[in-house]
């Protein structure tokens, strides 16, 4: 009778352990393994190095040799939806959250990559940077700083 309870439950764990990071899609950067728009999990509960995982790679970069955090929004309103659904969704604004993340590589020169991350998962990413690497959040605009510190 137990088996069947340890069977769900070790797979439900597994499930979680999969999906751990949030989730994130790749831009733009210096990274050339990673393609522009890729969909990735940026992890950062390593206490010496983030990882950012695709489906086909993960790429680390050790908190140290991070220099630059800033964050950003892109603010759109929402024209095709007014168009297609209902001319009140110009009312409502479209909020994309920009990460970039400056760092030098082994040899010492400086890298960049840019995340697009979602606004359920902004906060928590930016809280968690900054505690790792010790470093201040830039924030691009007076926008960005209070979606940022909520």
């Amino acid at each position: 009778m137990h088996r069947p309870c340890l069977l769900v439950f070790a797979l439900a764990s597994l499930l979680l352990a999969a999906q751990s990071g949030s989730r994130v899609r790749y831009v733009g950067g210096t990274v050339a393994e990673i393609g522009n728009k890729t969909e990735a999990r940026l992890e950062i509960e390593s206490s010496d190095k983030l990882c950012l995982r695709t489906s086909k790679a993960a790429f680390h970069i050790d908190y140290r040799n991070i220099n630059t955090i800033e964050y950003g929004m892109r603010v759109n309103r929402r024209y095709l939806e007014a168009i297609v659904i209902s001319p009140l969704m110009l009312l409502s604004k479209k909020r994309e959250h920009y990460l970039t993340i400056g760092y030098a590589d082994a040899e010492g020169k400086q890298q960049a990559i840019v995340l697009r991350v979602g606004s359920g998962e902004i906060r928590p990413l930016l809280v968690g940077l900054e505690a790792r690497t010790g470093r201040r959040i830039e924030y691009q605009d007076d926008e960005a700083r209070k979606a940022g510190k909520g």
